[in-house]
């Protein structure tokens, strides 16, 4: 499990601390949290709705990683790599021709929305490039080869900071360009991701990739059971995302302040997620290749142990947050307007980050032997059936006046999940041999 998830976490916690460099950064434009935080909700709908893409495939990439079948590896991953293109391409679509209207929708602060336009303008070309780098790193997850992503994923991050500095502050003699820079300075390092991913996977001649159009081609049989296994998975995604996207539409009613304080506590709350993210990833490709050689019983005794990895999780993170908050929110310095509120929130996040350890795990087990119908149902069901709901109904009816206390309450919905998702796998449904 170290082997598999301690690259993942080594990498998932440098991007959260490029993304908070980043926003302290942005931090010292006017309003520059909330324009970069608003555009940033339609590259993350792109993110969540690719990640069930990816998702899809990667279960039979791991599967016949355990079945030790190369041909059904390559297979798999160019399935996945035509469906996170067409999720990337529609987005891009979308973008360009709805901006405004899609910034819009988050808050109502004209010089916010515009302010969110410039960045979006440069930063929707990423999408492509950001894509193709998702599935190469699901795919080396998926064979336990976590190294490769982390050493690109590095590169990347090293590239996208220097040029946020050079580019926002107008550094080494190049032009002072403020939001546009940071978009800029994403698009270079995305790109530069998937170029050095394309390169390094021809080089090494990795097994599930190939630029030979014999190995591209996919038939229809095998497309079909990938469908069948992903479809489910984007569409909880979508989902997901869209449910994510009207909660900042319910947050963006307490005003500029609040959300701007949202934005920095969820930004700082998803540094932890970083060990979060490697527990995912281990348990996904662990349990994908003991499903492929069928061995189920092992795979149901190999969750006990992971339920052991989660509690400790769960009670040290949340209590790093709940400890550290003032510190963090005191990196931003003045660039936030309400430092307490953002404290307060970010504290309140800890117990959503607890929760979510269990869930990832549940949703991991549910996801490696294909039970994606179910896990639609248990995440992005849920959302919509109570999460959503209960915020528009405390903001909207009750009329709560702190966002900290509407976020604290929208929790039982974290509590349910991880309840009937416990059930779920308790019941072994999900143990299926996916390459038979």
């Amino acid at each position: 499990m170290a082997i598999v998830g301690l690259p993942i976490m080594i990498q998932q916690m440098l991007n959260s601390i490029m993304g908070i460099v980043d926003s302290i950064m942005v931090s010292s434009i006017s309003q520059g949290v909330s324009a970069v935080g608003n555009a940033t909700q339609i590259e993350n709908l792109m993110m969540t709705i690719s990640f069930g893409a990816a998702s899809g495939a990667s279960i039979f990439i791991a599967q016949y990683f355990g079945a030790k079948d190369q041909v059904h590896q390559r297979k798999s991953f160019f399935v996945g790599i035509g469906f996170t293109l067409m999720i990337a391409l529609a987005m891009l679509t979308i973008a360009s021709f709805f901006p405004r209207q899609l910034m819009g929708f988050f808050i109502n602060d004209v010089s916010v929305i515009e302010n969110s336009m410039v960045y979006l303008d440069v930063v929707k070309w990423s999408y492509i490039p950001f894509v193709i780098t998702m599935m190469f790193s699901f795919a080396y997850r998926s064979i336990q080869k976590t190294m490769v992503s982390l050493g690109i994923g590095i590169i990347a991050m090293i590239t996208n900071v220097s040029l946020n500095a050079i580019l926002i502050f107008g550094l080494l003699g190049f032009p002072a360009l403020g939001i546009q820079g940071a978009a800029i300075a994403t698009l270079t390092a995305h790109s530069l991701s998937a170029i050095l991913h394309v390169i390094y996977a021809l080089w090494s001649k990795q097994p599930f990739f190939s630029i030979k159009l014999s190995h591209m081609s996919v038939e229809p049989l095998l497309v079909k059971k990938i469908s069948s296994r992903a479809v489910p998975l984007m569409f909880n995604e979508l989902f997901f995302g869209v449910g994510m996207t009207l909660f900042i539409r319910f947050y963006g009613l307490f005003g500029p302040e609040s959300l701007e304080s949202y934005y920095v506590a969820n930004q700082l709350s998803m540094f932890f997620f970083f060990a979060i993210m490697g527990v995912n990833a281990a348990s996904s490709a662990i349990l994908g290749a003991i499903l492929g050689e069928g061995k189920l019983d092992e795979a149901k005794v190999t969750m006990h142990y992971f339920y052991g990895v989660g509690i400790f999780l769960a009670f040290t993170l949340s209590l790093m947050v709940l400890g550290l908050a003032p510190w963090l929110v005191s990196l931003y310095g003045s660039g936030v307007a309400n430092p307490s509120l953002a404290v307060l929130i970010l504290r309140v996040l800890s117990l959503r980050l607890a929760l979510r350890v269990f869930n990832v795990l549940i949703f991991s087990a549910l996801r490696a032997g294909g039970d994606a119908k179910f896990l639609t149902w248990l995440d992005a069901g849920l959302v919509w059936g109570i999460g959503l709901p209960l915020t528009a109904f405390l903001v909207l009816v009750v009329k709560i006046e702190s966002l900290a206390l509407v976020l604290l309450l929208v929790q039982v919905e974290q509590i349910i999940r991880v309840v009937i998702g416990l059930m779920r796998v308790s019941q072994g449904r999900w143990l299926m041999n996916l390459t038979r």
